[in-house]
């Protein structure tokens, strides 16, 4: 089966180095670095050999896709859109599994949203280092589970509902960690030790929730609160997506996060000002600090 992967990030790269093994799998990027490092080396993965994969960049043609999964950043997702009808074979079919709101909607009526709990951290061009084990579920057919847990991934397919759970239940952990990692410039764990910042995580994702609760999507878990301070305690040596991209100097992710979360509490005519004021925050740090240099990791 041929498989194309959109991204050459961490995630990209950790789902590709697993399908490889059980598919023909193409990852197509833009990060000039970042494909001519899999081309060279192929993927590396931390603790296991290089596999070989085949790489394009995107706009070049990779052989016609019955599955191609979207691993890119969420402002990315539009440019991806326009390219996706020429990369999907005729019966082919996308699947999401990036983080935040409105990336299926983007992607039109051959994709499927999923949801992921796997992560990495990308090491340098082409290297990651997994994140652990994690859980992917998805409204997509059982054909696509099946050949993710092929590759030793573990997967499933749900009824949409559910995956609606999961991503609102994804989103109000995110919305709790990833803004204030950014801003403190500190590792998931350190939010726990500072009563203010424990304050704004637990505001964050209860407004997520409560959002969620106004549309009548159930969430997995019953105290959002509860589940993102779970998170930031089991990943505490992590950096967030977020706080990795503050330092990069790169565009974030905030928008489809808590910025999603405010622009649909507006919507509801719901208050959501802790997410609301986040979003700003981040938005002005990108805005003053454009290299990342202000804090920059040492």
């Amino acid at each position: 089966m041929n498989v194309t992967i959109f991204g050459t990030g961490a995630m990209a790269c950790l789902v590709g180095a697993a399908v490889a093994p059980v598919a023909s799998v193409t990852l197509v990027g833009t990060w000039p670095k970042g494909l001519a490092a899999l081309r060279t080396h192929g993927i590396r993965v931390e603790g296991r050999p290089a596999g070989p994969v085949r790489v394009a960049a995107l706009g070049e043609a990779a052989p016609p896709a019955r599955l191609a999964l979207v691993l890119v950043k969420t402002w990315q997702t539009a440019t991806v859109a326009a390219a996706l009808p020429g990369y999907l074979a005729p019966d082919g079919l996308a699947l999401t599994l990036q983080n935040g709101l409105g990336n299926v909607e983007l992607l039109g009526p051959r994709a499927c949203l999923g949801v992921t709990t796997l992560g990495a951290t990308l090491l340098g061009p082409g290297q990651v280092r997994p994140g652990g084990e994690g859980v992917t579920r998805m409204a997509a057919p059982a054909w696509v589970a099946e050949l993710l847990n092929a590759a030793g991934l573990e997967a499933a397919a749900v009824a949409a509902a559910q995956v609606d759970g999961l991503l609102w239940g994804k989103l109000a952990v995110n919305c709790g960690i990833n803004a204030l990692t950014a801003l403190l410039r500190v590792p998931n764990g350190a939010l726990l030790d500072r009563p203010d910042a424990v304050a704004l995580l637990n505001a964050a994702a209860e407004e997520c929730a409560a959002v969620a609760a106004a549309q009548g999507i159930a969430l997995p878990y019953a105290d959002a609160a509860g589940a993102a301070r779970a998170v930031a305690q089991r990943t505490a040596a992590n950096r967030s997506s977020m706080f990795q991209d503050i330092l990069r100097g790169a565009p974030t992710e905030i928008e489809a996060i808590n910025g999603a979360v405010a622009r649909t509490a507006e919507r509801l005519g719901q208050p959501a000002p802790v997410n609301t004021v986040l979003a700003r925050l981040v938005r002005a740090a990108v805005a003053t600090d454009p290299q990342g240099q202000c804090g920059a990791a040492r």
